[in-house]
């Protein structure tokens, strides 16, 4: 057992990932009005506004093994033999990476965007060293054979069109990444507002102290996927040991580093038509300036 070491192989561990009856068990499952659904495209925040809304929820209880046990993936967790149902939280809260057009109807929904740009590098860098080789893949590669092409509804400018579309809705939080970074304390308090949560001091300083990403680093494993690739790994073909660490530097703008001028023109080119084309926003500053 191996780690691909090209994107054919790379596809072929990715599509066993989930199976086909665990998606639809997620995508039957029924929320409860007061249940939060966590549901950014992937590499976008999620982890993190996980930890805020379970520290939210519990004064900042840490007594899990991972994150996912206490708010668990809807569309893995038929597959991790975990229940969906069965939380001794409350409100309960899900991670989801659907857009809006899929994802259960009932609950309330917080979707956090990032820019396409910084999620490419941060998915890249996420999948290298555990679903394929480091080394074996460039990122131009990676980005356009992998990121700026899956099909709908799995791309990022499909799922990121969903929820904008929403955004006037009443059980719908939008947020930015960049200014969840920017002002976190004003994050955590639309999200506990969101919620219905009193936020008093001691639980505010408490939130912002273990979203921190020093605490998350310091707390890694709890932040890790461990239990995701002790349940996948093997089926998708995985060796163990993999590298799923969710906690890097998260930084922003850090795309420069990584992406040469004409990969980032292409990815101008795909907002151009999937996204400033329909709603007006001629880029991803735009939007997120209309959300701060």
């Amino acid at each position: 057992m191996k780690r691909p070491t090209n994107l054919d192989e790379f596809q072929i561990c990715l599509d066993r990932f989930a199976t086909r009856e665990g998606i639809q068990q997620g995508l039957a499952f029924r929320p409860r009005a007061t249940d939060i659904l966590i549901a950014p495209y992937g590499k976008c925040g999620t982890t993190w506004t996980q930890q805020i809304v379970h520290g939210l929820r519990t004064r900042g209880a840490m007594d899990f093994d991972e994150i996912t046990a206490v708010t668990p993936w809807l569309e893995l967790s038929h597959d991790m033999g975990i229940d969906p149902q069965a939380q001794d939280y409350f409100p309960r809260a899900y991670k989801s990476h659907l857009g809006w057009d899929l994802i259960p109807k009932g609950g309330r929904y917080i979707c956090v965007f990032r820019d396409p740009k910084d999620a490419l590098v941060s998915m890249f860098n996420f999948f290298e060293g555990w679903f394929f080789e480091p080394g074996s893949i460039s990122i131009g590669e990676f980005a356009r054979r992998h990121y700026m092409t899956r099909p709908d509804p799995k791309g990022l400018w499909y799922h990121l069109a969903s929820w904008w579309a929403v955004r006037e809705r009443a059980d719908v939080l939008l947020l930015c990444y960049e200014n969840m970074q920017k002002d976190l304390p004003a994050a955590v308090h639309a999200i506990a507002d969101f919620m219905h949560m009193e936020l008093d001091a001691e639980l505010e300083k408490i939130v912002l102290e273990q979203s921190s990403i020093e605490f998350m680093r310091v707390h890694e494993r709890q932040f890790d996927d461990h239990l995701i690739r002790a349940a996948r790994d093997s089926v998708c073909g995985l060796p163990p040991g993999g590298d799923a660490s969710k906690v890097r530097r998260g930084r922003v703008g850090d795309h420069a580093a990584y992406l040469d001028s004409e990969l980032q023109m292409e990815l101008d080119v795909i907002w151009k038509e999937r996204i400033a084309s329909r709603f007006q926003l001629d880029s991803y500053s735009v939007l997120r300036a209309a959300l701060e």
